[in-house]
């Protein structure tokens, strides 16, 4: 009886892994991950202080909450670096905290707008600024192939779409959209009415004018009877002496 050659072991083993393998369901792929938009603005390039705001404001976490749980969609209005540039200085550094919130929420429509979708809209656009209340609205201007935006502060043009995938879309526009609330005066709060005075006659003297008046009165006219009593008496007596 012929030995069995020393590496015929091991083809054996290697057949028997390579059915084991192939009799194995594969394995189902990973569900893709939530849209990580930074990382479409970091790619796209130029937008590094609009990336900031949005990490600082807590607005890109909002941003990937709203694609995972909303069938609407999301539209971006990114500015670019130039952008914030040109702005005056100081104007960013002037906003409080939540007005740093609204104004990157100014910049997010709350579904998604194909370009061609922009030449239907009805103005004004709400924004996730504001809330549901829609205090913070915007205007569209679509003509061919351009698309403007105007705030009542800002005239914008919106660029080509940097990233759209049917639930998201995000657009390039050259400047940074402020909302006209940020600079409007709030009207003054009116001033408290003085409480009104009982009306007093003007010929009428005070109350305790009118007392003392009376007493004054009453005590003169007794003095004269009190003198004419005495005259008479006076008379009299003269008349038996």
């Amino acid at each position: 009886m012929k030995s069995l050659p020393p590496a015929f072991p091991l083809l054996l083993l290697f057949v028997y892994s390579t059915l084991t393998a192939a009799q194995s369901p594969a394995a189902a792929p990973a569900p893709p991950g939530p849209t990580n938009v930074t990382a479409i603005l970091e790619k796209a390039g130029q937008f590094t202080t609009f990336i900031r705001l949005l990490q600082n404001t807590k607005v890109a976490d909002q941003i990937t909450a709203a694609l995972n749980n909303s069938n609407q969609g999301l539209t971006i209005l990114a500015p670019t670096d130039s952008s914030f540039s040109n702005l005056k200085p100081g104007t960013l550094n002037s906003f409080t905290d939540e007005q740093k919130v609204q104004l990157i929420q100014f910049h997010i429509l709350p579904s998604f707008f194909s370009p061609s979708q922009f030449q239907a809209a009805s103005n004004p656009l709400r924004t996730q600024a504001g809330g549901s209340q829609g205090s913070f609205p915007l205007n569209v201007t679509a003509t061919g192939n351009s698309v403007n935006i105007t705030t009542g502060v800002t005239n914008a043009t919106v660029g080509n779409a940097i990233y759209t995938d049917g639930q998201l879309a995000v657009y390039q526009v050259d400047q940074v959209l402020l909302p006209l609330s940020f600079f409007m005066t709030p009207a003054p709060a009116p001033a408290p009415q003085k409480p009104k005075k009982a009306a007093r006659s003007a010929d009428a003297p005070s109350g305790s004018d009118v007392s003392t008046t009376a007493d004054s009165s009453s005590a003169i006219c007794l003095s004269k009877k009190v003198i004419r009593a005495m005259a008479c008496a006076m008379l009299v007596l003269a008349a038996f002496t």
